[in-house]
């Protein structure tokens, strides 16, 4: 039996990334909130994004800047074993998902520009590639650079957000999803403006409303989503960043608080955290402060069972937790720093 709740984090391995990363870690949390260190997982370069099958019983993680995918079992103590790594051909996979029937795992690639539907064997392991759907690019062979795989809350849909990266299109698309074969159909699409370069989003629990974070744009935007039609309808656009700020900076990540009243949007290089409280009854944003990360590059972060904020600093080597008030969306530190090498993803089992 499993006595310890469980956290895996994926990270940077390479010289090529500046990385201090040794593999995929996993930490079991003490009952006083104190994280030990149970495993430390090197299959294959930058183990950078995870997920878990829908039983919790498996890992999935992407090897970024590469083309590969791994599978591991969750054992009773919470460390994994290997099952199989598979080449998906496409270049820098960069989120993973599993669907609804806990079939197919999607993987979304950047220079790629391309989600596959990976079968998902009995044993948990990685299969042949079933589907594939391109973004396409400016010209011939060239595409738009897919930066994120997200499921509405039925899971009949998909949300990909783009980046143009010069020779494809700033965008997201809204994908209905056909569970038998894995395939998608676009049901919608926002064009975002040039090098504003949409990279991730986030559901509401209504299912209704979706934010996306644009990373050179530094805007967090708001759409309305009619699950009936697949439709996104674009509504407002807000800076992540203070309006004194001047130099560079880039969004990373977005997410909607558990009790779904606030947006909060991580920078790097200005290192700052911005929350947004969420009008309850129009979904429309206000900003209600920006709080320092107390770290370098916060490319990820999440919120934890215990209804803490974790973030990730990729360019500190820490994992900060901070306390969410739910009340008025302030950020403060709990003064508990978990260090680990160049994290990027954290997933609570």
């Amino acid at each position: 039996m499993m006595n310890y709740d469980y956290v895996y984090v994926g990270c940077r391995t390479t010289k090529e990334r500046n990385a201090r990363g040794k593999g995929l870690t996993v930490y079991g949390i003490r009952p006083d909130g104190s994280w030990e260190e149970r495993q430390c997982l090197s299959v294959a370069d930058n183990p950078s994004f995870q997920c878990f099958d829908q039983e919790k019983r498996f890992l999935y993680s992407v090897h970024g800047d590469l083309t590969l995918v791994s599978s591991y079992e969750i054992r009773e103590d919470g460390t994994l074993k290997h099952l199989n790594t598979v080449d998906i051909g496409g270049r820098n996979p960069v989120d993973i998902t599993v669907d609804a029937a806990n079939r197919f795992v999607i993987v979304a690639t950047l220079q790629g520009g391309t989600l596959y539907s990976i079968e998902r064997r009995p044993d948990g392991s990685l299969g042949e590639i079933k589907a594939a759907y391109t973004y396409e690019g400016k010209q011939e062979g060239q595409v738009s650079t897919i930066h994120q795989c997200l499921w509405d809350h039925s899971k009949e849909y998909l949300f990909a957000c783009a980046q143009g990266r010069v020779k494809g299109y700033g965008q997201i698309r809204a994908l209905k999803y056909h569970p038998e074969s894995g395939e998608f159909e676009e049901t919608s699409r926002f064009l975002a403006r040039t090098w504003d370069e949409p990279r991730h989003a986030a559901i509401h629990p209504n299912n209704r409303w979706l934010y996306m974070c644009e990373e050179k744009g530094n805007k967090v935007l708001y759409f309305q989503f009619d699950h009936e039609s697949g439709q996104l309808t674009a509504l407002q656009e807000l800076s992540t960043v203070p309006e004194t700020v001047t130099g560079y900076s880039d969004a990373s990540e977005v997410m909607v608080s558990p009790d779904g009243g606030y947006v909060i949007v991580s920078n790097r290089y200005t290192d700052l955290m911005a929350v947004y409280r969420i009008d309850p009854c129009t979904g429309y944003l206000k900003n209600t402060g920006f709080f320092p990360c107390l770290g370098k590059t916060p490319r990820y972060f999440c919120f934890g069972p215990n209804g803490r904020c974790y973030v990730a600093n990729e360019d500190s080597d820490t994992i900060v937790e901070f306390f969410f008030d739910p009340a008025t969306g302030q950020l403060t530190p709990t003064s508990r720093v978990i260090p680990t090498g160049s994290p990027v993803c954290i997933q609570f089992l």
